[in-house]
């Protein structure tokens, strides 16, 4: 797969597609390659005329005011890197860390930032030959951007770095390329941006969108299991509130749960007025989270083709903005926000889980053994759960409402959007958890129906479950089986599987 990059009209799709791919090539567009080179002109033509310029003549933050020699200027680019470069912490996951790479590829290429052409071309070398440098995690405050996780990107670009373990100067001559000596700006346009918030955002948007579809099949799994109603999902009552994303879900329901044997076979005589909130209320909860998953995706997606260095560099009217677009607060608000609305999809799933482990609640055997006492069965699964969703619990407060001053108070109000990319990330994965949990118990809770069956998409559904874990007639280490369910919905299997139904994912 190869991706063309302009600055303007990547998706969150078409990038988390692309990171899929072992071997996905990136480029810059013909007009695009002209608009960086626009810009380029610009800055060489003021720094022969010795302009005033922030980060290209002058130092930087509170050294704004200190003006820097040509001969240094060099010197000045470099000396940012290495000095900015002051990440702590475990490392980003490589896939995150490629992501931000073109994530500040297709920045730059909007041609505003100044940049070299064979900087740029250096930068898509590494990415097209995965080479993927060692960024740590912590040190972003998301304002000046992610300063310190893209200094670490740059650092490794100009031979100073490291190459998973290896310096970083040996890996990229190895691979044909030559360490970058920057030229006057290009040490500001590589690490004054929001890419490392922003890759977070572009990957737990594309999780977060198969977790709500997950959720919904879950969901519509364990209701078949607890023998409830499909009543609460009609069309007509959810025509009359209608949110897109409640509206997706019920529909999801209704074709999920159509012509069930159980559902069947309780419907004459089905005494149930109405069921538990965690099974009537799926529409308006999951659809919730859908809609905001659209809102964030939105956000996510203007501020990947967004400009977000400092200064500006508008070259058809010669002349420099500096601002304040490094700014990260549009993406930490909504990345805190996405994590308290994915969050809730693992709240309202262990409650389903607890209802088919509670034969109080569910009428199923307790804990869903049929030999409970000497086995316990789901027992301790659904205490996992619960663990994980009262993790997230902690993990949803916001880090957007914090700010810190830094640089001596000359930066005094910071977005600490990495921070909430960071925790959004861990929710994620959570939640994966919590809705492979989920489906693991509800997969057992069907067994213990037979021979009713359910619909034939939740059977496949079953059917796929059971490739990968078998029904447990007596205890086993769960940790296997939880983990073998959670591979499935990871790679999108579960979804998957239903592609030929009437199911919006």
């Amino acid at each position: 797969m190869h991706l063309e990059l302009d600055g303007n009209s990547l998706t969150i799709d078409q990038l988390n597609s692309w990171l899929e791919t072992a071997d996905g090539t990136i480029g810059i567009s013909d007009a695009a390659w002209i608009q960086v080179e626009k810009a380029r002109s610009a800055v060489d033509k003021w720094i022969a005329e010795e302009r005033v310029v922030y980060g290209m003549t002058t130092g930087f933050g509170e050294f704004a005011n200190v003006f820097i020699p040509n001969a240094q200027v060099e010197q000045l680019q470099e000396n940012l890197i290495i000095s900015h470069s002051a990440g702590m912490g475990e490392l980003l996951p490589k896939k995150v860390t490629l992501c931000m790479m073109v994530l500040r590829i297709n920045a730059l290429s909007k041609g505003f930032s100044g940049i070299r052409r064979s900087t740029l071309e250096a930068m898509i070398a590494m990415v097209n030959k995965r080479l993927i440098p060692d960024v740590p995690s912590q040190g972003s405050v998301g304002s000046s951007g992610d300063l310190a996780p893209l200094s670490h990107l740059a650092l490794a670009l100009i031979g100073r770095g490291t190459i998973q373990g290896r310096a970083s100067a040996e890996v990229l001559i190895e691979n044909g390329i030559n360490p970058v000596r920057l030229a006057a700006k290009e040490g500001l346009a590589l690490i004054n941006g929001t890419q490392m918030m922003c890759a977070f955002g572009v990957m737990s948007v594309g999780k977060a969108r198969m977790l709500a579809a997950t959720a919904d099949i879950a969901g519509a799994l364990s209701l078949d299991a607890l023998r409830g109603t499909d009543n609460a999902f009609d069309a007509r009552l959810h025509a009359v509130r209608p949110h897109p994303g409640q509206q997706i879900t019920a529909a999801n329901l209704r074709t999920l749960l159509a012509n069930s044997e159980i559902r069947n076979s309780h419907r004459a005589g089905d005494n149930k007025v109405q069921d538990a909130y965690s099974l009537r209320c799926m529409p308006q909860v999951h659809g919730a989270t859908r809609d905001t998953i659209e809102y964030v995706a939105s956000v996510v997606e203007r501020e990947m083709n967004s400009a977000t260095d400092n200064p500006l560099i508008f070259a058809d009217d010669d002349i420099h903005i500096e601002g304040g677009n490094f700014h990260g607060q549009p993406i930490a608000l909504v990345l805190d926000f996405l994590a308290i609305a994915v969050a809730e999809l693992a709240s309202i799933s262990e409650r389903r889980t607890e209802r088919m482990v509670n034969t109080a609640l569910g009428g199923l055997p307790r804990f869903l053994t049929t030999n409970g006492g000497l086995n316990s069965g789901m027992m301790i699964a659904q205490y996992t759960a619960a663990a994980l969703v009262s993790e997230n619990k902690i993990l949803a407060h916001p880090a957007s409402v914090d700010s810190i001053p830094t640089s001596a108070n000359q930066e005094d109000h910071n977005s600490m959007g990495s921070i909430a990319a960071r925790k959004l990330w861990q929710v994620v994965k959570n939640v994966e958890a919590v809705i492979s949990i989920e489906l693991l118990c509800a997969a057992q809770a069907l067994n213990l129906l037979l021979p009713l069956r359910s619909s034939a998409p939740l059977e496949r559904v079953h059917k796929i479950i059971r490739t990968v874990v078998p029904f447990a007639e007596e205890d086993r280490v769960l940790y296997h089986d939880m983990e073998a369910v959670r591979g499935l919905v990871e790679r999108g299997a579960i979804v998957q599987c239903l592609q030929h139904d009437a199911f919006v994912s």
